[in-house]
């Protein structure tokens, strides 16, 4: 399989880490490198990218300003300077990417809003409306209200749960290392890069080590465990080093990285998730227009649903039917059945008035949803 190219993907993920965004000794931005990484996001914004961050750096940066000893935190230590720190890590962004006329907005999630459907699909609609305006989405775990029960832990794996939130086509990991070598460079003068990975097996797992610095909880086991959320969800990935100044752009130029490969895309692996690995919690009855409309690859509006059945919250997978009662498809609804009865065959300005707030302007999104095979479309 041929080596992909930066100018291949559309919509990308880039990780930063504590230990490349932040000078540990004096604890400040590492000023002349964030500028250089802006100006290779500006370039690939302006070539029509879109573009998400997940930043690490708030508690390291709190911990600075907060003037607090070298060593382990206690919990309440580490939201503490996470309060502080994320302030000052969404302006550095802010200020940034605002040279460069991009807007910057934060995004602070926990592990339940990845996991739990209804907060999950709350999450991807915020990202997509700011990707919408054009704007850069700037995402770091919410450290001030994570336990170490509900955390990710690492911001490599967050990353990737956002990549595939996001249906990101592309997620790149900026790390103090090229990429992945078949043994520890540090020990091993002949270990060498691996510049592809098609797969994740227990050899690749096997070659990861535990490496991490003062900042950074993450190592390249954590890298792979990412590779193995991003490469299932339909998303590449890449490691490769951030050490340098531009290091989108030595990317670019085909410099030294290990690429994880997907045989899926974000929205075929997304789909399959929803068609074969959740459990319908209810079921809505479209009528005969509705039905062609999905099959023309649009979106469910409620509009089109002229029956609701079970008792399903937002974010639930319900299966939906013709007039016939033929199985037409199964997605991820945007209201709780109580509501979905309220405005089932209303028009969209309709919804407002009925439930009193604007609400989604559909009751599936058409990339939450899966059409089963073509048959017969009823007439009636």
């Amino acid at each position: 399989m041929s080596r992909p190219a930066l100018k291949d993907f559309r919509r990308i993920v880039v990780k930063v880490g504590s230990s490349l965004l932040i000078d540990s000794e004096a604890g400040v931005v590492r000023a002349s490198w964030l500028t250089a990484l802006a100006a290779d996001l500006a370039k690939l914004h302006r070539e029509g990218r879109e573009l998400l961050i997940v930043s690490s750096g708030s508690i390291a940066l709190g911990r600075a300003k907060l003037k607090l000893p070298r060593g382990a935190l206690k919990l309440e230590e580490s939201q503490g300077a996470a309060a502080v720190g994320q302030i000052a890590l969404a302006r550095i962004w802010s200020e940034v990417l605002g040279a460069h006329d991009i807007g910057a907005g934060q995004v602070l999630v926990t592990l339940q809003d990845t996991e739990e459907r209804r907060r999950y699909l709350n999450a991807r609609s915020t990202i997509a409306k700011l990707l919408e305006w054009r704007a850069v989405p700037v995402i770091n775990e919410n450290d001030t209200v994570a336990t170490n029960e509900i955390r990710y832990g690492d911001n490599d794996r967050l990353a990737a749960r956002v990549a595939t939130m996001a249906s990101a086509d592309l997620l790149i990991l900026l790390s103090d290392i090229e990429g992945l070598y078949d043994a520890p460079p540090s020990q091993n003068p002949n270990a060498k890069l691996i510049s592809m990975v098609e797969s994740v097996s227990a050899e690749i797992e096997a070659m990861a080590g535990d490496a991490g610095s003062e900042l950074s909880r993450g190592g390249m086991r954590t890298k792979i465990e990412a590779a193995k959320i991003a490469t299932t969800g339909g998303t590449h990935m890449l490691i490769a080093s951030g050490k340098i100044e531009h290091p989108l752009k030595a990317i670019a130029d085909g410099g030294r990285c290990t690429w994880f490969l997907t045989p899926a895309n974000p929205i075929t692996a997304r789909k399959r998730w929803i068609a074969g690995s959740l459990e319908p919690k209810g079921t809505l009855t479209i009528d005969a227009g509705a039905v062609r409309a999905l099959r023309a690859g649009r979106s469910l509006l409620p509009a089109g649903v002229i029956r609701v059945d079970g008792q399903f919250a937002r974010g639930d997978a319900v299966v939906v039917r013709g007039p016939d009662t033929h199985e037409i498809g199964r997605g991820l609804v945007a209201y709780d059945a109580e509501d979905a009865e309220k405005i089932k065959g209303r028009s969209s300005p309709d919804v407002m008035a009925i439930l009193g707030i604007s609400g989604r302007a559909e009751m599936i999104h058409r990339d939450d949803l899966v059409v089963g095979p073509t048959g017969p479309i009823p007439v009636k």
